[in-house]
Parts: C-alpha cells; sequence; structure tokens
C-alpha cells in the first residue's frame, strides 16, 4: 500500500517527528492538532478559542488532502478539564453534520504547549 504526506500551510507545522497527515489507501490519519494558529504561530488564548482553532486546523488539513470533515469518522479529544466536554460538542455541532463521527474524549494531565484541548481525526477519502 502507497502512503501519501498531506500538508498544508493552513495548518500549524509539525512540532515533532511526525507528518500534520498521513493517507493510507483511501484513509487519512490526522495528527492531534492543537490551537496554534498558523497564519500567527501562537496559540489561541482560552478554551473556546482553542477549540475552534482545534477543529479549523484539522478542516483545513482535510480540505488539503481533498476532502472535509464529513469524510471524518473519528475523533479523539483530548482535554485537561473535561468540563470542558460541552463546549467540544458545541463546537462539533458548527463543525460536523449529522450523523456525527465516533469520538472518544477523555481528560489528561498536560498537552503540548500547555494546550487546554487536542484532537486528532480518521477520515475516509475518495
Amino acid at each position: 500500500m502507497q502512503t501519501k504526506i498531506i500538508s498544508t500551510e493552513n495548518a500549524p507545522a509539525a512540532i515533532g517527528t511526525y507528518s500534520q497527515a498521513v493517507q493510507a489507501g483511501n484513509t487519512l490519519y490526522i495528527s492531534g492538532q492543537i490551537a496554534i494558529n498558523p497564519a500567527t504561530g501562537e496559540m489561541q488564548n482560552g478554551i473556546d478559542a482553542q477549540i475552534e482553532q482545534v477543529f479549523t486546523n484539522l478542516q483545513n488539513i482535510c480540505l488539503a488532502a481533498g476532502a472535509t470533515l464529513n469524510n471524518v469518522v473519528k475523533v479523539n479529544v483530548f482535554l485537561t478539564d473535561l468540563a470542558n466536554f460541552g463546549k467540544v460538542n458545541a463546537a462539533m455541532e458548527k463543525f460536523f453534520q449529522k450523523p456525527y463521527p465516533a469520538r472518544a474524549a477523555v481528560q489528561v494531565s498536560k498537552l503540548p504547549k500547555d494546550a487546554l484541548v487536542e484532537a486528532d481525526a480518521i477520515a475516509v477519502v475518495d
């Protein structure tokens, strides 16, 4: 099976030894995204802005692969405070259409660059 690296300037550059996304066949694996604004390189402030930026970054990586968030079948969300779970639900209603993808949401003690939220995704592309 051939793989293809997906990269876009419309999402933050990788800050480690990974790619923004890898397409294997018709499956797109999107690396965890934190709330870095790709235009400024700065972390967004506050949980609401961070959630919005995380899903925007995921969306832009999908677009770079010729897909949309409607192609996403699985999302993993990592929060430093699970009390913000409702805010993630509200954002997902804005970014995703029904039927929604499968999802896991877990609380973690710390995320890269002291982010408050991170999400990764798996999408099926044509």
